[in-house]
């Protein structure tokens, strides 16, 4: 099964995420299906940034989002609406 989950990038101490389509039963650390997005969490207010073409595309074939995923898909999605 596919899952949208983030893959820690950054050096130490200074985090920052992409927003990767996986394999569920990888490690965090693994080569990606694809790409879909970023997450920087040290910016005020932290800096999403996601294709959502390409995660409804996802999502449609049946990956299931991480918790943490889902809710910056939320996120966006209302910031971009705001916009």
């Amino acid at each position: 099964m596919m899952t949208l989950r983030l893959m820690r990038f950054g050096a130490k101490n200074k985090p920052s995420y992409r927003i990767v389509v996986v394999d569920s039963k990888k490690p965090r650390e693994t080569k990606t299906k694809d790409y879909i997005g970023s997450y920087n969490p040290l910016k005020e207010p932290p800096d999403i940034s996601i294709d959502m073409e390409k995660a409804k595309f996802w999502l449609d074939k049946g990956a299931k989002p991480s918790p943490t995923v889902k809710s910056l898909i939320e996120k966006f999605s209302k910031s971009s609406k705001l916009s």
